[in-house]
């Protein structure tokens, strides 16, 4: 099969889950490979698995707004996307608590604890 990808997935076995509406609803799944760009996700059935999710892997500490760009059975495809807003929510907090533990580095050098 000729590969098209952009990058160079790494092979996986993780746990994820699927958020398949705006009221909550979660299905589970198995990430099989993942790289920045995509992943390949399988269902214990992907019935009912809308072409928009938003995927958690709580290994990687993230959520990766996706859209299925291809089905096989209760395999799919996913292409990672931008947050609607163009920011990663995940990113940002993580980012706002290496800030955070600066500011309080600081703060103790200050007031001579450190």
């Amino acid at each position: 099969m000729d590969d098209r990808r952009k990058t160079r997935r790494d092979k996986v076995v993780y746990g994820g889950v699927a958020a398949i509406n705006a009221r909550g609803s979660t299905r589970n799944c198995v990430v099989r490979n993942i790289s920045d760009d995509g992943a390949t996700v399988e269902f214990g059935s992907a019935a009912g698995v809308p072409d928009q999710i938003a995927l958690t892997v709580a290994r990687k500490a993230r959520t990766y707004p996706s859209k299925i760009v291809w089905r096989r059975g209760d395999t799919v495809g996913l292409a990672f996307s931008a947050a609607a807003d163009g920011s990663d929510l995940g990113e940002r907090l993580r980012k706002s608590e290496r800030k955070k533990r600066e500011l309080q580095r600081k703060i103790k050098v200050l007031l001579g604890e450190a």
